[in-house]
């Protein structure tokens, strides 16, 4: 692989990470958030530090040759134990066995991560190898066992990665299921990748040369795995971000008949307020709703309660639900108190009727409910019809 090939897994993570940073800085107390962060970053300095030309230039500018290996392997560990964190965080429960359990896999990795750096230190790698190491030192003392103990601790963490996501992706629903699920098929890539590199260790051990295991058939796997790990984590929240957003837009198109009918309500000279075409549809809604109000209020005293009444036995009558003949039941009440607001231009009837008071009790839902009746519910349409004639 060139060093392109390590930078673009990299570059993926960074912009996994760019997402979650808005995030952690309004809740950077959120265990869970600083573990997903804390990974992303490692992931992302595996990639740059494993790619040929940067373990060159850190070589070069530390003077010690193959001072990268060492360096790769630790941030690999660390990045497995930021991986078991994470998982723990993510699994939840209370938050002191939370904590107890994180601390453990923190002390376990850093252990790990102390004994590569000594091994290394007590071993030697006089010839420099980008991308060999792991074969060609497979059999020298010491540094063997490093590279069989970081390969051990990466595997571990892979495996435990694999089943905790898949259990939890069972227990879950929407999008975080999905990610979930991308996640075990990119983690399945990384256990694909400790697979060949063990293979071709394994295979120097014992005399044989499988070399191209390691070099040529492990990074791309470990790259593939990466990425589709960073669209596990990136999916959940840019997808619930826009189905988030999509529902708000479909809520303000939904509210479009119920506002279009109680306009009329409005007296003579009302100013109306104008939102800016790039307001935000959160904004779109909540003055939708306010003009709603606003038009009940200069209903109120043309609503009829014998009339709701009436249409809410015709809608039960036909089948509909309690909370859909409630809806019906407004729909024409509302439709009915338009036409005798139309009918009375210079506003003659005065006082209100706080018995007959439209009362939306849940809100944004009762009001959706109410629009969709008011073009759909053949309740409502013959009640106009009747006005009508």
């Amino acid at each position: 692989m060139n060093g392109e090939d390590y930078y673009i897994p990299a570059a993926a993570m960074a912009i996994s990470l760019a997402f979650k940073l808005p995030a952690l800085r309004h809740n950077w107390n959120d265990p869970l958030l600083r573990s997903v962060v804390a990974l992303l970053t490692l992931a992302g300095a595996v990639f740059a530090f494993a790619a040929p030309p940067t373990i060159a230039a850190v070589n070069r500018w530390t003077g010690i040759v193959n001072v990268s290996a060492p360096l790769v392997y630790c941030l690999i560990t660390a990045f497995s134990a930021s991986c078991l964190v994470l998982m723990v965080n993510w699994r939840g429960g209370p938050p002191e066995q939370t904590r107890r359990v994180s601390r453990r896999w923190i002390l376990g990795y850093s252990v790990v991560i102390v004994a590569l750096v000594v091994l290394f230190a007590l071993g030697e790698t006089p010839v420099e190898r980008l991308r060999d190491f792991d074969t060609y030192y497979a059999n020298t003392p010491y540094i063997g066992h490093m590279i069989a103990l970081y390969l051990l601790a990466h595997h571990v963490a892979a495996v435990v990665m694999v089943v905790l996501c898949w259990r939890w992706s069972l227990q879950v629903r929407g999008w975080l299921r999905v990610g979930l699920v991308i996640i075990v098929i990119g983690y399945i890539f990384n256990l694909a990748y400790d697979a060949t590199k063990m293979t071709a260790v394994v295979a120097r051990w014992s005399g044989h040369n499988l070399d191209d295991l390691s070099t040529l058939a492990a990074p791309p796997l470990a790259s593939l795995g990466a990425l589709i790990s960073a669209m596990g984590f990136v999916v959940p929240l840019v997808c619930q971000r826009l189905s988030d957003h999509w529902q708000t837009w479909a809520t303000y198109r939904q509210l479009g008949p119920l506002w279009q009918e109680v306009q009329i309500s409005a007296p003579a000279g009302t100013p109306s307020v104008r939102i800016a075409w790039w307001s935000a549809a959160e904004l779109r809604v909540i003055q939708r709703e306010s003009d709603i109000h606003d038009g009940f209020l200069h209903l109120g005293p043309y609503f009829d309660r014998g009339l709701r009444d009436s249409a809410y036995e015709s809608a039960v009558a036909a089948g509909a639900d309690e909370e859909t003949a409630r809806a019906v039941a407004d729909a024409a009440m509302v439709a009915a108190a338009v036409r005798a607001r139309s009918a009375d231009p210079e506003g003659k009837i005065i006082g209100e009727d706080e018995e007959a008071f439209l009362d939306t009790a849940d809100g944004p839902r009762d009001l959706l409910r109410i629009s969709h009746a008011l073009r759909h519910s053949p309740v409502v349409q013959s009640l106009r019809q009747q006005v009508t004639v």
